[in-house]
């Protein structure tokens, strides 16, 4: 449900964690926080000081199993943004966190394990 609109902005209603789902630039984030964070992102890319950037990507964190005949689902970790510097050539993974669920710990360090990169906290 709709409660506000601006050019390129859509608000929507509250989620559980009572953050505003927007819409901007073709994109829907989880909270003002993450859609003012692409901002920065993006102009950071437009000035050449980052580059691939990606949102929502999906990292698998465990591959999908069968145990007694029964398929176990994939573990995985979707990111809100990742990208490479372009200075250091270092790839960056980033969530922008309101509040830390137990899962959302246990996914971090697995990731971590996995990956080799340590997830960024905003």
């Amino acid at each position: 449900m709709k409660i506000g609109m601006k050019k390129n902005l859509f608000i929507k209603s509250t989620n559980k964690y009572h953050n505003q789902k927007i819409m901007f630039d073709g994109h829907t984030f989880d909270s003002i926080k993450e859609k003012n964070y692409y901002i920065k992102l993006k102009a950071l890319e437009k000035a050449g000081l980052i580059r691939d950037l990606e949102l929502q990507k999906e990292y698998v964190l465990q591959d999908s199993f069968k145990l007694n005949g029964t398929t176990r689902r994939k573990i995985t970790y979707k990111a809100d943004f990742s990208y490479i510097s372009v200075q250091d050539n270092k790839i960056h993974v980033i969530d922008v966190k309101g509040f830390k669920t137990e899962a959302y710990k246990i996914k971090k360090k697995l990731f971590e394990f996995k990956y080799k990169v340590e997830l960024e906290e905003v």
